[in-house]
């Protein structure tokens, strides 16, 4: 009976064809019959982009269209931060894989129209002109890898449609700047508590406007130059909360647009009021102790008439 000898090697596994040298990866693949996305190397391979815009890239492409890839939404499914998923997003535009821009719905609301392009320069030449050159796919290292991966058919559909979503912080380039937030004239520290009030309580009226302590001391001056306008704080509640949006997802960014763009005119001047002439006061007549009004003490009228014609009668009689 042979010896079993457990040094020996164990037999190659059919399939697994390691390279002659030991370092270098090694590919085991299998072929993908279903949810699957084709990635082209002149992405996965590209020269210039960092890893987490190319790992952005290969996320963006395999959702279909209208899904959701707005920056806090994809800062809310990965570990990384709005700043680093925004970075990445302008390289994907400056390589031509991504354009986004903004636009104006019928309803008002500005939204963010993206387009995610598998090869750069397909769709976007016919609208935004010559796109930048995509760099050329590196030559595969060798024929016979080249006949280990499994070739999968190129899609026949056509470019994705657009996914258009909703406002996001960043601003894409070339959009128009938000406008200015008002300022207070007046440093009324009255005018600033009721506006910190105010916009803590917008709560109560509907918990979706729930906003953080930052946000708060940013926007008070801003509605205290309303108060200080002579709005009244029922009129500005019901302005700020009418007509909310659903989904909501930034009540500040909201507050603040409404703040900026729907601040009042000062009142105008009120006009002079004519001074009122008041009634004489109450006196005492002097002949029958009635009451009358006049500015001086004295006879009413018909005292002074019975004194006045008894002097006449007694003139006429003395002429």
């Amino acid at each position: 009976m042979d010896t079993q000898q457990i040094t020996a090697p164990s037999r190659a596994t059919a399939g697994d064809r390691r390279p002659a040298t030991p370092s270098g990866v090694i590919h085991v693949n299998t072929r993908h019959t279903s949810r699957y996305t084709v990635i082209g190397n002149h992405l996965a391979q590209h020269r210039e982009m960092s890893l987490a815009a190319i790992g952005l890239a290969v996320h963006i492409q395999s959702r279909p269209a209208g899904a959701k890839i707005g920056i806090k939404f994809l800062a809310d499914r990965f570990p990384e931060s709005e700043t680093r998923i925004a970075a990445a997003l302008r390289e994907l535009e400056s390589h031509g894989y991504l354009s986004r821009s903004r636009e104006r719905t019928s309803g008002g609301r500005v939204v963010t129209r993206t387009v995610s392009y598998n090869q750069p320069g397909a769709g976007a030449a016919a609208r935004t002109g010559p796109a930048r050159s995509a760099p050329k796919p590196e030559p595969r290292a060798g024929r016979q890898q080249q006949q280990r991966e499994p070739v999968v058919p190129a899609p026949t559909a056509s470019t994705p449609a657009p996914v258009v979503v909703p406002e996001q912080r960043a601003a894409s380039p070339g959009a128009a700047p938000p406008s200015p937030l008002p300022e207070q004239q007046t440093h009324d520290l009255a005018h600033h508590r009721a506006a910190i009030d105010l916009l803590a309580g917008l709560r109560r009226h509907d918990p979706r406007l729930l906003l953080s302590e930052d946000d708060i001391r940013r926007l008070a001056p801003a509605l205290a130059a309303w108060l200080e306008r002579d709005a009244h704080p029922d009129a500005v509640r019901r302005t700020l909360v009418a007509d909310l949006p659903e989904p909501l997802r930034h009540p500040a960014g909201l507050l603040a647009r409404r703040l900026a763009v729907l601040l009042p005119p000062p009142l105008p001047a009120a006009p002079a009021r004519e001074a009122l002439r008041r009634p004489d006061p109450l006196q005492n007549c002097d002949g029958c102790d009635r009451a009358f009004r006049a500015p001086e003490p004295g006879e009413c009228c018909d005292c002074r008439e019975t004194s006045e014609s008894g002097l006449h009668d007694h003139l006429e009689r003395c002429a």
